[in-house]
């Protein structure tokens, strides 16, 4: 038997292979904005995409902590309306109008950074102790984050604030989720990730094994919070109105069905769980609204759906799987070469017999 002989691969290939998913994003960016500029897509599609976006970033934060920590936090829209309101206030009350257009990523930014620091203020006292009081917690702060707008008469109190430009657009959003999957994809894929994921498979044991576990867990969640408010920003921004009611508990029941319906400790889930449930809300809307029914009844299919998840597909469409191209080249190289069954290596082995 011929002994198999390495193929050179051209310098086109190689190329290809390296650079594609650049092209791709590229490609889709231009798409953004040629396609709502030509009327191709009309203004209520352009809006449930910009919708998607934003909730591809919320999913993506709070599966940080609730998938590929292993914690459970139930609060991540009081760090959604921090996000929005700090956006708002600096578009309307500090930047000049002639300045909003330029200075709206450093707008969001700052709306996420505000987010962040709340929730170290919050994760200090949360993981002094362990179990579920970051759950109770959470739940607290977006009640005294929502009570506290409602009792602020300067930025409208409960009846919520408006005046920003429409600055999130299609393009943005897009530049949004592209930045998020790539900071996540990192930061799971980096030493500190690698203490996240050891937290959530044994705690006492990734102490033992030198992981500061406090530092990791506050680290995740100011990062997760950090997330959850850039796309408060840019929900802002899209809707130009912004009131307390909007970021309730509905608001936090919402982001855990589209982390759990995608599936906890993936990205791709995150994406996928956000696309799936955005447009059966859509769908479902449409259909309350032909039928008559009253839109108040689309608050019941959140709860219904969790809690049909937490039974029958506990861990979503993707479980704990990733899409190939989410995953850094080297990471798939060593995941292939300590898989004995993989393609790569049984041929591998059968060269090496042939040899001897």
């Amino acid at each position: 038997m011929d002994v198999p002989v390495s193929v050179k691969v051209p310098l086109a290939v190689k190329f290809w292979t390296r650079w594609r998913m650049k092209f791709l994003l590229c490609i889709i960016f231009a798409l953004t904005y040629i396609l709502p500029k030509t009327g191709i897509i009309n203004p209520y599609i352009d809006m449930v995409l910009i919708y998607i976006g934003i909730n591809i970033i919320l999913t993506i934060s709070l599966n940080l902590v609730n998938g590929y920590m292993g914690e459970f936090s139930v609060g991540h829209a009081g760090f959604m309306a921090l996000g929005a309101y700090t956006a708002s206030l600096l578009s309307v009350w500090v930047i000049p109008d002639s300045l909003n257009p330029y200075l709206f990523p450093f707008t969001v930014v700052i709306g996420g950074v505000i987010a962040g620091v709340f929730a170290l203020i919050v994760a200090f006292p949360s993981f002094r102790t362990r179990g579920d009081y970051l759950a109770i917690v959470t739940l607290a702060f977006n009640m005294i984050i929502k009570s506290a707008i409602e009792n602020i008469d300067g930025i409208g109190g409960p009846r919520g604030f408006m005046g920003m430009d429409k600055m999130t657009n299609l393009p943005w959003t897009f530049v949004w989720v592209c930045i998020t999957i790539f900071l996540a994809r990192n930061f799971i894929f980096s030493n500190l990730g690698r203490g996240v994921l050891s937290l959530r498979e044994d705690e006492t044991a990734a102490g033992l094994l030198s992981v500061n576990t406090r530092q990791v867990k506050v680290l995740t969640f100011v990062f997760s919070a950090f997330l959850a408010g850039i796309a408060g920003a840019l929900y802002a921004h899209e809707l130009q109105y912004i009131y307390p009611k909007g970021f309730t508990i509905a608001k936090s029941t919402d982001m855990l069905v589209m982390v759990y319906l995608g599936g906890i400790g993936s990205i791709g889930g995150s994406v996928m769980g956000a696309v799936v449930y955005t447009i059966v809300l859509e769908a479902l809307r449409s259909i309350l609204q032909f039928a008559g029914i009253s839109q108040e009844w689309r608050q019941v299919f959140a709860p219904l759906m969790l809690i049909f998840l937490m039974i029958y597909r506990p861990k979503g469409i993707m479980g704990m799987r990733e899409f190939p191209f989410l995953i850094p080249e080297a990471e798939r190289f060593q995941k292939i070469s300590l898989n004995p069954f993989s393609k790569k290596n049984r041929n591998r082995k059968k060269s090496e017999e042939v040899k001897s």
